[in-house]
């Protein structure tokens, strides 16, 4: 076999203007053949995240309820799992193993994982400290490397170098049998401390621990496998191949459905609480992880003759470090009652960064040499047709955004100056594709003003409204101007961007808008980028900090009485409880007398639909809010490592390029996070999409189908929810509330129904509950008081049918 040696220098300077410069000295180019195959990545990326998907909408849409996915779970765990493990440790090759590969990975994981817990021991609170460190680290070291990555690695690798898929079998064990059980101690030693007899918790913890990791069927089936490796010689008895085989082949779809599942109502869980977390946590798992996963490899690798190989190997170690976290993290999580919100929301948000993040390596390491000019228009022609799409995402955005007029309000308001910034950026990108190549210093000029300005300001503006969200939760209103902030979101950027213009020298040789003025650009992205880092992330700790927890729970525990005294502030005595049979003594209370609201209420004047309007409108929506920052300073921390590594280092090497081109990605592309988090908004499309859905399909339902064409289970539900729990239920949870002048209604809120169904049996989980509600709407049984909306675990007003 022919080998494959390139020597690929990159020399970067700058000359005395401060422009930037790039040369190149090339080796011998023997063989073209590349390392990895990247024609089937895009394929094996669509196939697994569109299970996934398959997954979420199933859980999304209660086809499979919680309680019925831990059933999945189960079955992919204790038996498809360590069915898939057995098998490859029998059939393993150790022959062609790289044993100082296997020693970088285990030292980065190692490092990682120490790292992590000495920063959580040091920096968390007192209270679950322990648990805390051992969960997080478990979490940035433990990967899902054979649900997401070994289709991934088989993609890759299979027609180059296939013996790397085997690699996957003798990582992941490092972590389930080396750094999992230090995370359990920690974990139990929390528990220890809570308890209350620590003398004699103290000499059961590591037998805890080791009995927990024997009892887990994965590790259990590793050891299992690694003996029966040597006993059968790597043979599998024909009578149990097609047994284990049938196991072992139905991981891999069940696996990535379950993980679907999984993430189903997870990023509802983030709280201000979580969002430094996960910042820490992502960085250490997608940043961090794969960037001294290749050093160790480079560091210990040396002995390797083949450079291709060398080459190959550090590659290899760097997508392994950037699989995202497996999902069994968020069962140890619920096993230890800790640290839930942050687990499952981070699980979520590393599994969808992982893949762009991924696909972009894997092409720029298949690319066989690095022509200047070749890259320049590579990353030219990335960030303009990123440009190009994310413009209709961010015009969609902004339209939301001001026709729903929440542009008046705060934070929405500095939002709307941050859409506004990606748009300008998207199309100053654009523009800049075309006046870069023509030869019009004025077009260059202006073109590179719009864009810088825009750009810069995207960067200020997450630090900004990191701020703002920091403000209005301690003061309840922003005490500063909100001209303040708008003149710091564009006057800052425009500040930087006119010293650039009259201070700099413009480089004559690269049509890269990142490196137009070449040094003193790049220490004017640096700065900008830390202050937005800096400002962002000291408000994001005020926001986790819990200072305001009394606060929060106070605006948070307004119920529906407090909306109504609101709406009649005189009358306080009009919400009691009332008996099925609507006690007379009950609507005596009612002053002035109030008669029954009709069955469905016609009137644009409800004081119940104004009282749900209202809450829907005073929804600052601080979790998305917080998201969006937690992103886009993530975005910032790349942009920023860009910098710095470009100012430190004149050699910064391949891995830099990769880096340049997720900057790009990111900048460019951060109008998707703005279009997810706010161009779906489900008060403005969503909500307002499925009321009118509903309406049509319930107005049908009823003039076409009658009652005694339901489905089984629904008629079932219905009837023994009459007959048996409907007076109780009466009881329990229904007020009379007044929806106008002269009427009352007896309602209750459609969370109040999940809640109570849940206590007295009749659902076990959330899912289950918002099932059981539906099927008592589709039966007849209850209905919103405008019928506009189907039933919801939401404070919607719902009324039970006569």
């Amino acid at each position: 076999k022919k080998t494959f040696v390139y020597i690929n220098t990159i020399h970067i300077h700058y000359n005395n203007a401060s422009n930037l410069n790039v040369s190149h000295e090339w080796g011998a180019d023997m063989d073209s053949s590349p390392s990895m195959s990247i024609d089937k990545l895009l394929p094996a990326l669509l196939e697994c995240f569109g299970i996934i998907l398959c997954g979420y909408i199933a859980g999304r849409a209660n086809i499979i309820t919680p309680t019925q996915a831990k059933g999945l779970g189960s079955f992919v765990s204790k038996f498809a799992l360590p069915a898939l493990l057995f098998k490859n440790m029998v059939l393993l090759d150790f022959g062609n193993v790289i044993w100082p590969f296997l020693w970088s990975i285990l030292i980065a994981k190692v490092t990682v994982f120490v790292l992590v817990c000495v920063l959580t021991l040091i920096v968390a609170s007192p209270d679950g400290r322990y648990s805390k460190a051992g969960l997080f680290s478990i979490f940035a070291t433990q990967s899902n490397d054979f649900a997401l990555g070994y289709p991934i690695v088989e993609a890759l690798y299979q027609s180059t170098y296939p013996e790397y898929l085997q690699y996957i079998y003798l990582v992941a064990p490092v972590s389930l049998m080396l750094l999992n059980p230090i995370g359990f101690a920690f974990c139990e030693i929390q528990k220890w401390k809570n308890g209350s007899n620590h003398q004699q918790r103290k000499l059961l913890i590591v037998g805890i621990v080791v009995l927990q990791v024997l009892k887990n069927p994965i590790v259990f089936m590793v050891v299992i496998g690694i003996i029966a490796h040597f006993a059968l010689h790597r043979t599998i008895p024909p009578f149990m191949a097609a047994f284990v085989d049938g196991l072992a082949n139905s991981f891999g779809g069940a696996a990535l459905f379950y993980l679907g599942l999984s993430m189903v109502g997870q990023l509802g869980k983030l709280t201000r609480s979580t969002v430094v977390t996960l910042i820490l946590l992502i960085t250490a798992k997608l940043l961090l992880m794969p960037l001294i996963c290749r050093e160790m490899v480079d560091l210990l690798n040396n002995s390797n003759t083949s450079a291709l190989n060398h080459s190959s190997l550090s590659n290899y170690a760097f997508l392994y470090g950037v699989f995202p976290t497996a999902p069994s993290v968020a069962i140890y999580a619920i096993y230890y009652n800790a640290e839930l919100e942050v687990v499952t929301s981070g699980m979520v948000i590393s599994t969808f960064l992982s893949a762009p993040i991924m696909y972009v390596s894997a092409w720029l390491l298949t690319m066989r040499w690095m022509d200047p000019q070749l890259l320049m228009n590579s990353l030219q022609n990335v960030s303009f047709n990123i440009s190009i799409v994310t413009l209709v995402a961010l015009v969609w955005s902004i339209t939301v955004m001001f026709l729903s007029k929440k542009f008046k309000r705060l934070p929405h308001m500095f939002t709307a100056n941050l859409f506004l910034a990606q748009l300008l950026t998207c199309i100053g990108m654009i523009l800049w594709n075309f006046v870069v190549k023509e030869d019009n210093f004025v077009g260059q000029v202006l073109t590179f003003a719009l864009l810088c300005t825009s750009l810069y300001s995207t960067f200020v503006w997450p630090g900004l409204i990191a701020l703002s969200l920091a403000l209005i939760k301690r003061f309840e209103d922003v005490k500063v101007s909100p001209a303040v902030f708008v003149i710091a979101g564009w006057g800052i950027p425009a500040i930087v961007t006119a010293v650039l213009l009259i201070c700099g020298v413009k480089s004559s040789d690269t049509i890269d808008s990142a490196f137009f003025y070449g040094k003193p650009q790049i220490i004017g992205t640096t700065v900008v980028a830390a202050f937005s880092i800096l400002l962002g992330g000291s408000s994001l700790v005020c926001l986790s900090r819990g200072s305001w927890t009394h606060s929060d729970q106070s605006q948070e525990g307004n119920s529906a009485e407090d909306l109504m005294t609101e709406i009649e502030p005189d009358n306080q005595t009009l919400i009691e409880p009332i008996t099925p049979s609507g006690d007379v003594n009950t609507v005596a209370v009612l002053l002035p007398p109030a008669g029954q609201c009709e069955n469905c209420c016609e009137s644009s004047d409800c004081l119940l639909v104004q009282a749900e309007e209202r809450k829907q409108v005073a929804d600052r929506q601080e979790g998305r809010h917080m998201l969006l920052c937690l992103l886009l300073t993530v975005s910032l921390l790349a942009n920023l490592s860009s910098c710095l590594w470009l100012l430190l280092d004149n050699v910064p090497g391949r891995l830099y390029l990769e880096l340049q081109f997720f900057c790009a990605v990111a900048n460019y592309g951060q109008g998707f996070l703005s279009f997810a988090l706010f161009g779906l908004d489900k008060h403005l499309i969503i909500l307002p999409f499925k009321k009118r859905l509903y309406s049509l399909w319930c107005r049908k339902k009823q003039e076409e189908q009658p009652q005694s064409d339901l489905p089984e289970e629904i008629r079932m539900t219905c009837t023994q929810f009459t007959k048996y729990h409907k007076d109780q239920c009466f009881q329990d949870i229904v007020k009379r509330r007044r929806c106008g002048k002269r009427t009352a209604v007896d309602s209750f809120l459609g969370c109040e129904l999940v809640q109570w169904l849940q206590q007295v049996g009749l659902a076990q989980d959330l899912g289950e509950a918002v099932l059981y509600g539906t099927r008592l709407q589709q039966g007849g049984v209850l209905q919103h008081i405008m019928q506009e909306h189907g039933f919801q675990d939401n404070r919607l007003y719902y009324r039970f049918m006569s």
